[in-house]
């Protein structure tokens, strides 16, 4: 079956830090960008950014930038949120998904790893 798995949420104190991994199981993740998404309880889907997976180009949402970053590692076909300087504002389900180069539309879409940020 052909799906994205997130991994590594969990607590974290304000100003601290937290990766969250997006890993493709039953495809490779080449000719795709993989894009994130994030939604608190009661609001609607964010998007939080998006990286090319050939040229690594990136791109992120004004509320993030600075702040988080998206890398790949190509061998394990895994795609890394980096978060960094959290903010309870930044709680949330964290998603993943894969869009098909030159399409509108995310192919895959993984189950979601909850970050919760709070002292």
């Amino acid at each position: 079956q052909m799906r994205l798995v997130e991994s590594g949420g969990g607590l974290v104190q304000p100003g601290g830090s937290r990766r969250v991994s997006c890993a493709a199981a039953g495809f490779t993740l080449d000719g795709y960008a993989i894009g994130w998404f994030r939604q608190a309880p009661g609001k609607e889907r964010e998007f939080v950014g998006r990286i090319r997976w050939t040229d690594s180009s990136t791109y992120y949402a004004d509320p993030v930038k600075g702040r988080f970053t998206i890398s790949r590692d190509n061998a394990k076909n895994t795609v890394y949120l980096e978060m960094n300087s959290l903010k309870p504002d930044d709680t949330a389900v964290y998603f993943c998904a894969a869009v098909r180069r030159g399409s509108a539309t995310y192919d895959y879409w993984g189950q979601g790893t909850q970050v919760t940020v709070s002292s």
